[in-house]
């Protein structure tokens, strides 16, 4: 895969009925859409049809992996499945992100990948923090989480920037979660109130 993705879930995930329809409400982030494959993006990039809203270089290899997984896997077609990333400014498919759902035992995998041409400008980052707070908010989700190559420091760099934390690794891979602990923001504190002057 590209630098900058980390796209394949760590053991394969059985299809089951988590997920309902085939689309979903689009994400937004300051700059991206994160929006549900429709039928017609995913037949686009698996006969190679080209459309006038796609970034250059898009698809590129990972996207027509992800593009096959989606098209075949009924959980990657719901709210919680497999996303384009689309940039808000013009419109163009700049990418692929997602969660490979259901979730095992209160954690859900996610991936992502984002072309070359649209590398260096954050958008990834940007969509796995918008992908991952989503992710908590799913009922029975409790740590969102990804593996990236040890090959790849960009997408370990990307998870970071999220706010993953890096919490295991081996000779090939670095582990990456958020937990809603984790991710919960700290309480506010009310400042204590000034003595009356009397």
């Amino acid at each position: 895969m590209s630098s900058s993705s980390a796209f394949f879930p760590s053991s394969s995930s059985s299809a089951s009925s988590a997920s309902s329809g085939s689309s979903g409400a689009d994400l937004r982030t300051a700059r991206l859409l994160l929006r549900p494959w429709s039928d017609g993006e995913l037949a686009a990039v698996l006969d190679g049809t080209r459309q006038p809203h796609w970034a250059a270089d898009f698809p590129d290899d990972g996207d027509r992996v992800i593009a096959g997984f989606t098209a075949g896997n009924p959980d990657a077609r719901g709210v919680y499945g497999q996303r384009q990333i689309l940039e808000r400014d013009g419109g163009h498919v700049v990418g692929a992100i997602g969660l490979f759902w259901p979730p095992r035992d209160g954690a859900v995998e996610f991936g992502y990948g984002v072309v070359p041409s649209r590398r260096g400008r954050g958008y990834a980052a940007e969509a796995a923090r918008a992908m991952a707070a989503f992710a908590l908010a799913a009922p029975g989700v409790h740590t969102v989480c990804a593996d990236v190559e040890l090959s790849n420091p960009a997408s370990c760099r990307v998870l970071e920037k999220a706010g993953l934390v890096r919490w295991s690794s081996d000779d090939q891979l670095a582990r990456y979660r958020l937990t809603t602990r984790e991710a919960a923001p700290e309480p506010v504190q009310e400042p204590a109130p000034e003595p009356a002057d009397g």
